[in-house]
């Protein structure tokens, strides 16, 4: 395969070369300045045939560059993944953290297995990266049974882990999954935040960035990756880690092209092998039998594994049975059976002999677990499949496992392979079509029940008190469920059957089944805005806004698009929000739905705030504290308060933003809402911070900061870090705020928080600066500024630009500066964040003044001065104060100077600001000496 790149490549190399010659030759062509030597002259003299020939060149140039680009992914399976244009539900992965239990019908493959195991030992003591060992075969044969094994085998050579993914290339009533699902799940299987996991509409690009991740999470590690269930090379490629110490082992139907591969076919039993695997199952011994017997019934069954073990279980269950009673039932069995299963009879034959020996009752427990859309099954989900209790769900599993109709997962979960998938909707073809559906319908139905019911369960303790969480019709009343009784509880068995529940959404959505898209899609939504990833939970409200279109019912309409925006504002894609809220908005409206329009007003109002659009926020959360009233709603009440607290604070209404935000404080307070009262208590930290009472702003960080530990809710510790980081530097406790803004630059970097990051970066930025390392400084700001031009946030945008010029200016570095904090003023006036404003201001007369222009810095600092005592604002007042006072000095007005250098003391006393104290105490002395 290389050789036949390298060829292709130097094919093109040449073929561009020669292109090249001949574009300059034909060009000139039909010049007479000068005559060409030897045969380049027969080109002069034929100039529009040269044409010709470029053209010619050209086009074979183009076919094999694009021959080229082919054989780089190939694909063989007539079936190829579907295409994810995210206009149908999301999809999951189910990633086991641990191999699944091996079994005792694995037999004698032990060439296989010294063959697999021998590559693997060569690779690893020679140093050499592990390559992908694909083990193909037909149905049955035993190739997940085989990399199992072989995964239990090598396990202890691998000791970062043991990953397995079934792909779901060839199950019925599955779509196979695509690779950036599987890249979700491996990702968060391995400890990776789901927060942190890329996330966005382009499914390629976030394809690549999921890989790339991936292949970085495990480039120095040792694990094994089983991807069971293949369809093609190019669903898998992306999932290859790129370390050379990780060992992949594919299986598939088909023969898959992929580079670099050791291809291992796993075969049927020899006769042999079959007939000692049927002894040991059967728990017989060996003289019992007729060897001719024997012989016969293992080729019936076509020396395939699966068959064996299933014929050896049917003896074991009746001993009065002989080897030739089996022998005449399946023969039976395949008569039945006739031509519907040409090709697959014989193993097919077994499967029908099982099904027919077991009670009626489980007989319908497993057609029933055919019509199951997940991808492994507990007791509860059993017992909701078939209306039993859960006590005879769980009995009907282990009798099955007995019977070796199903496998084991860990964690007391079972799942049906594949071609037991199959058999289960043959049965089903045998009925009437219109009750086949009818069935299948049912089934979801009843699946979904339990899974609304469970849902409520978990989101009691995840979801906040003013979340509403759908039930089927008539209630869940009767349905078993998990017992969930902690917030770890919930959320375990959240992850457990995330893959799960979305696949029962995906069929309900195949099915037309929009109200149970609906119902799932909202009792869902507590869980993915905390888990993500987020472009999974975008996929699963915009089906179910795409359901609720459907059926007509603008109600649930509206709460998918109002989930659908609150998506979007976590993804940083705040216009999409905003269309989505606003429609929200408009749809509420139209059925009269009061409460339903206040909360969506409330999230659009946090969108505005988000990316400084004051007014619309102001507007926003002060239309949905009115409706809250009306309402009496006092969560709601709290939060639209909170929020407008918010935009006041941004705006510099810092006495109506503590007004407004210690209101909201009392009612969270009143309402036992943790997450509500730490919000408050860190947004008043912000405004007495800005008011300069250092030490009150301090504590209501810190108590908003032990509740965000206590509700486990890193993202919004970090934030609290970041404030207690900047009240630490403003009392001079320069380590301490180092430590805080770190601290918080790695949470938000481990959870994926871009604004939160930004936010990090530029308050490292300031340290910098102060520091006198101002190169530092502006590589900080710069960075910052980067992102908060891609997310669209004008108020970071705006700070950072303040900061960037501040510290170009004491880099030395003149160009840019006056830009930088012209735009960053013209943003700040434009939010009417007056406070900020002040700060650059001050900022730019520094600079002035150390520049030699005193008087243009003074302009500066008087209206800096003004500003700051209009909204009150001490710490910009004092800046400016002194920097009026070193302007004066440089103009010689000493004794107005003094006046305002002692004025700023008084301020910088009062704040406690101990560093500017003793500065300006010297500068005083100095004076006066």
């Amino acid at each position: 395969m290389r050789l036949r790149r390298g060829i292709a490549i130097a094919a093109v190399a040449g073929g561009g070369a020669a292109t090249t010659m001949l574009v300059g030759l034909v060009t000139n062509a039909v010049s007479d300045q000068s005559r060409w030597p030897g045969w380049l002259g027969w080109i002069q003299d034929h100039a529009w045939l040269s044409f010709v020939m470029l053209g010619v060149a050209l086009v074979g140039l183009t076919a094999l560059l694009a021959a080229l680009s082919e054989t780089r992914t190939p694909v063989r399976s007539a079936e190829p993944p579907r295409a994810d244009d995210g206009s149908g539900p999301p999809g999951a992965a189910l990633v086991l953290r641990s191999l699944p239990r091996d079994t005792a019908a694995f037999t004698d493959r032990s060439a296989e297995l010294e063959r697999l195991a021998g590559s693997v030992r060569a690779s690893q003591e020679n140093g050499e990266a592990l390559p992908v060992h694909v083990i193909d075969g037909m149905p049955g044969v035993g190739k997940t049974t085989f990399v199992v094994h072989a995964g239990h085998v090598l396990s202890e050579r691998f000791p970062d882990g043991q990953l397995f993914v079934n792909l779901n290339g060839y199950t019925s009533g599955r779509n196979p999954v695509q690779a950036t699902e599987a890249l979700a799940s491996l990702l968060a299987a391995t400890g990776v935040p789901t927060q942190q996991i890329p996330v966005g509409d382009d499914i390629g690009a976030v394809t690549e960035a999921r890989a790339a991740m991936w292949r970085s999470r495990l480039a120095d590690r040792k694990a094994l990756l089983i991807l069971d269930n293949a369809a093609s090379y190019r669903q898998l490629e992306p999932l290859l880690p790129g370390g050379n110490g990780c060992l992949v082992l594919v299986t598939s139907r088909r023969r898959l092209a992929a580079y670099e591969e050791v291809v291992m076919a796993v075969e049927a039993l020899l006769p042999e092998h079959a007939i000692a695997l049927f002894t040991r199952l059967s728990g017989r011994p060996a003289e019992s039998f007729d060897r001719a017997v024997l012989e016969e019934l293992v080729r019936l069954c076509g020396c395939l594994p699966l068959g064996v073990s299933l014929l050896a279980a049917r003896l074991r269950h009746h001993p009065a049975w002989s080897a030739e009673d089996l022998r005449g039932r399946l023969l039976v069995a395949r008569d039945r059976l006739g031509e519907i299963r040409a090709g697959e009879r014989a193993v097919a034959a077994t499967f029908d002999l099982s099904y027919r020996d077991l009670p009626e009752e489980r007989q319908r427990f497993f057609r029933r677990l055919g019509l199951y859309p997940g991808a492994d099954i507990d007791p509860y989900v059993g017992a909701a499949l078939d209306s039993v209790p859960v006590a005879d769900a769980r009995r009907h599993l282990d009798a099955l496992y007995d019977d070796h109709l199903i496998d084991e997962n860990p964690g007391s979960r079972y799942r049906l392979h594949d071609l037991l998938r199959d058999y289960t909707r043959g049965l089903a073809d045998e009925g009437d079509s219109m009750n086949q559906a009818q069935d299948q319908a049912q089934a979801v139905q009843r699946v979904v029940t339990y899974y609304l019911a469970a849902l409520a369960s978990a989101n009691r303790h995840i979801a906040r008190s003013d979340a509403v969480v759908p039930t089927p019709s008539g209630g869940p009343s009767g349905v078993e469920t998990p017992v969930m009784g902690t917030r770890a509880d919930a959320l375990g068995w959240l992850e457990t059957e995330r893959a799960n529940v979305l696949a029962c959404i995906e069929q309900a959505n195949d099915l037309d089944l929009h109200s149970v898209v609906i119902q799932l899609a909202a009792a869902m939504a507590p869980f993915l805005r905390q888990a993500g990833p987020w472009d999974q939970a975008a996929g699963l409200h915009r089906a179910a806004a795409e359901a609720a279109r459907h059926t007509g019912d603008r109600p649930a309409l509206a709460g998918a698009l109002t989930e659908l925006g609150v998506v979007r504002r976590f993804m940083a894609s705040y216009p999409e929000a905003v269309r989505a809220l606003d429609e929200a908005v408009t749809e509420y409206e139209a059925v009269g739905d009061r409460h339903g329009k206040a909360k969506a007003l409330n999230q659009v109002g946090i969108v505005w705030y988000m990316t400084a659009d004051t007014d619309a926020a102001a507007r926003a959360q002060t239309e949905a504290l009115a409706l809250f009233r009306d309402l009496g709603d006092r969560l709601g009440q709290a939060n639209a308060l909170a929020d407008l607290g918010m935009v006041r604070r941004q705006t510099s209404r810092f006495d109506e933003a503590v007004e407004t935000q210690t209101e909201a404080l009392t009612l969270y307070r009143d309402l036992g809402d943790r997450y509500g009262e730490a919000n408050s208590l860190r947004d008043l930290g912000v405004a007495h911070c800005l008011m300069g009472d250092y030490g009150l702003a301090a504590r209501r960080h810190r108590e908003a900061y032990d509740i965000y530990r206590e509700l486990d809710d890193r993202v919004h510790q970090a934030y609290a870090l970041n404030e207690m980081g900047v009240v630490r530097r403003l009392t001079g406790d320069v380590d301490g705020a180092r430590e805080a803004h770190d601290q918080a630059l790695e949470y938000y970097t481990e959870l994926g928080d871009q604004f939160g990051r930004a936010n990090s970066i530029r308050l490292l930025g300031v340290l910098e600066r102060l520091g006198g390392r101002s190169v530092e400084a502006v590589e900080r700001q710069e960075e910052a500024l980067a992102v908060y031009r891609e997310l669209g946030s004008r108020g970071g945008e705006a700070a950072s630009l303040g900061e960037l010029g501040a510290a170009r200016g004491a880099a030395g570095d003149s160009v840019g500066v006056v830009a930088a904090f012209e735009q960053s003023l013209r943003i700040f006036r434009e939010l009417g964040d007056r406070c900020s404003e002040a700060e650059v201001l001050n900022h730019w007369g520094v600079l002035l003044g150390v520049s030699g222009e005193p008087a243009a810095g003074l302009v500066h600092f008087r209206e800096a001065l003004r500003l700051a005592r209009e909204i009150r604002c001490p710490l910009e007042e004092a800046r400016a104060l002194e920097g009026i006072g070193r302007c004066e000095l440089a103009e010689g007005e000493r004794g107005r100077a003094d006046e305002s250098l002692r004025d700023a003391l008084a301020v910088y006393r009062q704040l406690g600001v101990a560093s500017a104290v003793a500065e300006l105490e010297r500068l005083l002395a100095t004076q006066a000496g």
